[in-house]
């Protein structure tokens, strides 16, 4: 298990700080920009270092690896806006499907790493106070009476629009119609006291402004923040949650123009396959793949959104109906306020 060797300061103030890092140093053979979404800094700081230690070894060449973060959906903005990235590695797979629209990412990018491009998965849990006084233990409870909520802006951050569509799958996991789901998810953003961005600034409004009761967030997040704050707080897996999945992509157009094309594809290639980033990646709390049935992982169930079953549609279906100008997010968050 790697060592995370952080203070309350730096994680609780990352998200203040300035949303490109990595540039200083003497200058490298190869300079990549990877956009990011908004929890992965600690992750991808140390891939980074270790992609340049590898590469260097194999090549003889020196790279450095800068990084920009921020909510999923501002993040693929930015680069279709035009911020030169050579690699996305976003929170949802139609982010980077967006920026392949604009023609800067090139058609079939999901086959060409392994795992449909999914390094890894990850999913939504709660944080909560110490003691856990409003007894939280799964999505019902989070409508229990007094309960504040903090989650970030479903239509700028990833994490975010899975927190949402994490609530709203339960209701129909259990049963419940779509207009069931919908008043949970109402009464839920009613509890809501200020929606933040990104993953980070949530973590932030929880863990130092102290404001909530709840935090639904990544896991990797909340078992950051956990550590951070040690015994003030605690996780809280549900039995069941959303499976997220935070796909990689090579910006063709951009790498073409930069000349980093071989650089860049071996960059994503290490993060996928190679063992030391793999051990990296399962050190900072996320999934390498999906739970087994019976070996106590909680979540134990990770549900899909595009599962036909609950009759949601593809991502793209998905994003536009919940998301887009005038979806169920707006129709429910006007609703509530």
């Amino acid at each position: 298990m790697y060592n995370l060797h952080m203070n309350r300061r730096h994680f609780l103030t990352t998200g203040a700080l300035a949303a490109l890092s990595g540039c200083g140093g003497p200058r490298a053979d190869f300079e990549l920009l990877n956009v990011s979404y908004d929890p992965t800094r600690e992750l991808y700081r140390k891939l980074n270092h270790a992609f340049a230690a590898f590469y260097a070894g194999a090549h003889g060449r020196t790279v450095r690896v800068r990084q920009s973060h921020g909510g999923s959906g501002s993040q693929a903005r930015a680069v279709i806006d035009g911020i030169p990235a050579d690699v996305v590695t976003l929170a949802m797979w139609n982010d980077i499907d967006n920026i392949r629209a604009k023609k800067l990412v090139a058609d079939g990018w999901e086959n060409r790493l392994p795992n449909r491009s999914l390094p890894y998965i990850s999913t939504i849990v709660f944080v909560v106070r110490k003691g856990n006084p409003f007894g939280i233990r799964d999505w019902p409870d989070l409508l229990k009476p007094g309960v504040k909520i903090v989650t970030a802006n479903p239509k700028t951050g990833g994490g975010a629009k899975l927190a949402m569509l994490g609530a709203w799958l339960d209701v129909l996991n259990r049963g419940g119609t779509t207009a069931a789901a919908r008043a949970f998810v109402t009464e839920m953003y009613k509890r809501v006291p200020v929606l933040d961005t990104g993953a980070r600034g949530a973590t932030v409004t929880f863990a130092r402004k102290n404001i909530g009761d709840v935090h639904l967030t990544w896991e990797n997040e909340a078992e950051l923040e956990k550590r951070e704050l040690k015994d003030l707080v605690e996780i809280v897996r549900p039995p069941v949650s959303i499976r997220a999945e935070p796909h990689v992509a090579l910006v063709d157009a951009n790498v073409d123009r930069k000349g980093t094309r071989a650089v860049a594809e071996a960059y994503l290639n290490f993060i996928s396959t190679n063992p030391a980033a793999r051990e990296i990646i399962s050190s900072l709390f996320f999934r390498l793949g999906d739970p087994t049935p019976g070996d106590g992982t909680f979540p134990h169930t990770l549900l899909s959104a595009d599962d036909n079953r609950f009759g949601l549609g593809s991502w793209t279906a998905i994003q536009t109906d919940f998301f887009s100008e005038g979806g169920e997010f707006d129709r429910i968050y006007q609703s509530g306020r």
